[in-house]
């Protein structure tokens, strides 16, 4: 069983650690063109406790959330006042049965497709004994149906296995793949390692493709773990680097973001799309992202903080279309390695302490409301 608390705490959190009060600034629904202030501070509680390596988070409007939970391939659901409810049924069997939990291989990511009389269409990223892939369901209550694969066959490893869905704001579901440890992958457009796909709830390539035949929608990446967009339509990824540097991309359908030519900036010369943020893989470690209307804001494992990247209107450089990066939390909660923008504008993180690669506290792992103002 796992325990739950709404633990009620609050901090204001500056752009050098220190705290102070709630200034002025608010993680709205994106719309228009997108700007914010250069720092802002924030106020975190506890929604919910005891979960065993959250990884995926998709918000429902209701307020309640969808986790993932990598290791035990089970899906549950964090309510408005912070209690844990398992998600039972044909679906969650299939899980069970089918999820091979390897390294940083699991239950993976969660999107919602849409919602119908019958309930609300889900998609899932699984790691197998064969592949990664998506698989589809539709969630009623707490039961989720009969599960169908609608892409299989993205390379599957111990590491670098991507993992993170999202619906865009054209309708079609994006996928983040990792190169699985072979870097070739990256630069092969006939695999679907080291890639964010873009494709149709059936799986198929979405209309509008760079190679219409293809899901590939970018290519070049290493690893990217966080999907969003901007009220402007920009679209950013967070990507993890290898011994140098952690990237975010402003993402362009057919673009190439170089590895493993290139690890952060440097490649624009060679045709490669550089980055409009890096840092030191000791500070970051990038997972989640998530965009609001004055920020994007990236999970940080390794790095054990929420960065924040003041969003900029759009011009000719992307660079220019973000601010000086802001650290947020800094050490206060461990590794971080989700967000997302919940109904009511706050965002939602998950903690990461309990994967094998941090130090858990009491009652982690842990879903955080984190309040900008």
């Amino acid at each position: 069983m796992l325990a739950v608390a709404l633990v009620a705490g609050c901090t204001g959190t500056t752009n050098d650690g220190t705290t102070g009060d709630p200034g002025s600034a608010s993680p709205t629904a994106p719309s228009g063109a997108p700007s914010g202030p250069d720092t802002v501070e924030v106020e975190v509680s506890t929604l919910a406790t005891g979960l065993d390596v959250p990884w995926g988070l998709a918000p429902l409007d209701d307020g309640s959330l969808l986790v993932t939970l990598r290791d035990a391939a089970r899906l549950v659901v964090v309510t408005p006042d912070g209690a844990v409810q398992d998600v039972t049924g044909p679906g969650a069997d299939e899980l069970a049965d089918v999820v091979e939990p390897q390294g940083e291989g699991g239950l993976l990511g969660v999107a919602v497709l849409g919602e119908s009389d019958d309930g609300l269409d889900l998609a899932l990223y699984a790691t197998t004994a064969d592949d990664n892939r998506v698989l589809r369901g539709t969630l009623r209550d707490r039961t989720l149906g009969e599960l169908t694969a609608v892409l299989t066959g993205i390379p599957a490893a111990r590491h670098h296995d991507g993992g993170r869905l999202a619906v865009g704001p054209d309708g079609f579901l994006y996928v983040s793949t990792g190169d699985a440890g072979d870097v070739a992958r990256a630069q092969d457009p006939a695999d679907l390692g080291g890639k964010i796909l873009r494709v149709t709830a059936d799986g198929e390539p979405a209309p509008g493709n760079p190679d219409p035949g293809s899901p590939v929608w970018s290519l070049g990446h290493r690893n990217v773990q966080g999907l969003g967009w901007a009220g402007d339509g920009r679209m950013f990824a967070s990507e993890f680097g290898q011994n140098t540097f952690d990237e975010v991309n402003v993402v362009r359908p057919g673009a190439n973001y170089g590895w493993p030519e290139v690890e952060g900036e440097g490649g624009a010369d060679e045709g490669f799309v550089d980055p409009v943020a890096v840092w030191a893989t000791s500070e970051a470690s990038p997972s989640g992202l998530a965009v609001t209307d004055e920020a994007v804001y990236v999970a940080g494992l390794r790095g054990e903080r929420l960065w924040r990247l003041p969003l900029r209107p759009a011009g000719g450089d992307d660079a220019a279309g973000v601010g000086t990066p802001q650290a947020l939390l800094t050490g206060e909660h461990g590794r971080l390695r989700a967000v997302v923008v919940a109904a009511d504008g706050s965002l939602l993180v998950a903690t990461n302490n309990t994967d094998g690669r941090g130090d858990p506290r009491d009652g982690d792992d842990r879903i955080l409301r984190v309040v900008v103002r």
